[in-house]
């Protein structure tokens, strides 16, 4: 049963589908962080400049993470809670899981 509701999840729009745009501009701005990093270390800059980018990269990651765990509860596990019954419960504890693993990082 959980694959049909995977496979019937493929077939709609995700959660973030109204702001595709916006995070995929977020996703952009992180890879061209990505590559300054790059270029910072092979420049030879000075570790702690390196790191204070680095730290500001994985903030800004973390910042699209973030509303795509909006847009999933408010969308995906929303739906899921309207419907009721095991769906419900479990896209709530998939949304658990991925907080989860959000706090891990």
């Amino acid at each position: 049963m959980e694959q049909m509701e995977h496979a019937e999840a493929e077939h709609a729009p995700p959660g973030y589908h109204d702001d595709k745009a916006a995070i995929l501009k977020r996703l952009r701005r992180v890879e061209g962080q990505v590559r300054g990093l790059q270029r910072l270390v092979e420049e030879d800059q000075y570790c702690i400049d390196v790191l204070t980018q680095v730290s500001a990269t994985t903030k800004a990651l973390q910042a699209v993470a973030v509303e795509l765990l909006e847009d999933h509860l408010g969308h995906c596990v929303h739906q899921a809670i309207t419907a009721g019954g095991d769906e419900a419960r479990a896209k709530v504890a998939e949304a658990s899981q991925a907080i989860a693993r959000l706090l891990r990082t």
